[in-house]
This record gives structure tokens, C-alpha cells and sequence, in this order.
């Protein structure tokens, strides 16, 4: 008779990952990672080199190389939504009341578009 493998437990994430892990400022890490998520769609969309990219995006391209990979902290939210108009997106910030009315506060949401 064989005996059944148990399964290890299961945590559900909250959908943000820097927030499951509790590190501070969780929402400005998510929303960064997103715009670099799209950034590189961006860059890989047009099939072009790091080099040639971080000079549209005003940057050198180590600076690209290092954001990539997840080394952002070092650049605002604001400089990444440049670079993302730097390579032709349009970047918008709604501001509207809260949908649920359930204590605690706001929340931050990124939607990108497909092109």
C-alpha cells in the first residue's frame, strides 16, 4: 500500500510580494517593479540593445542594466515614468475615492495597455 505524499501548506500572497515579506514602502516597491516590467516589454518590443535604449531613456547603460535586474531603489517613481515616455507610452496618474469603504486606507494599481 503507498502511502500519500502530504502536501506542504499553501500561503496565499496578498499580491504583492514586498508586502508578503514585509519590507517597508511595499506598494512603491510593487509599482516600481511594474514600470520596470514594462519598461523592459518596451525595450525587448522593439528588439533593440541596452546601449541603444538607455540613451533614449536618459540614462547610461549600466544604470539600465542594474534597473532590469531589480536594482532600482535608487531611482524615483517619477524618473521611471519618464523613461517610459521616453520610449513613446503615455503615463497616467487617476486620483478617485476609494472603491471599498472597508477601514484602512487607499490603494496603489498599475494597468498597463498592450500596444
Amino acid at each position: 500500500m503507498k502511502k500519500k505524499k502530504k502536501l506542504p501548506e499553501v500561503e496565499i500572497g496578498s499580491g504583492n510580494i514586498f508586502a508578503d515579506l514585509g519590507l517597508p514602502n511595499a506598494e512603491e516597491h510593487l509599482l516600481k517593479a511594474e514600470l520596470v516590467v514594462q519598461l523592459h516589454r518596451l525595450i525587448k518590443a522593439r528588439k533593440t540593445t541596452q546601449s541603444a535604449a538607455a540613451k533614449i531613456a536618459g540614462i547610461k547603460q549600466p544604470d539600465l542594466s542594474n534597473i532590469l535586474r531589480g536594482h532600482f531603489h535608487g531611482f524615483s517613481l517619477e524618473r521611471l515614468m519618464r523613461m517610459l515616455t521616453a520610449f513613446d507610452q503615455d503615463v497616467e496618474i487617476t486620483v478617485r475615492p476609494r472603491r471599498r469603504k472597508k477601514g484602512g486606507t487607499g490603494e496603489i494599481t498599475f494597468r498597463a495597455e498592450a500596444a
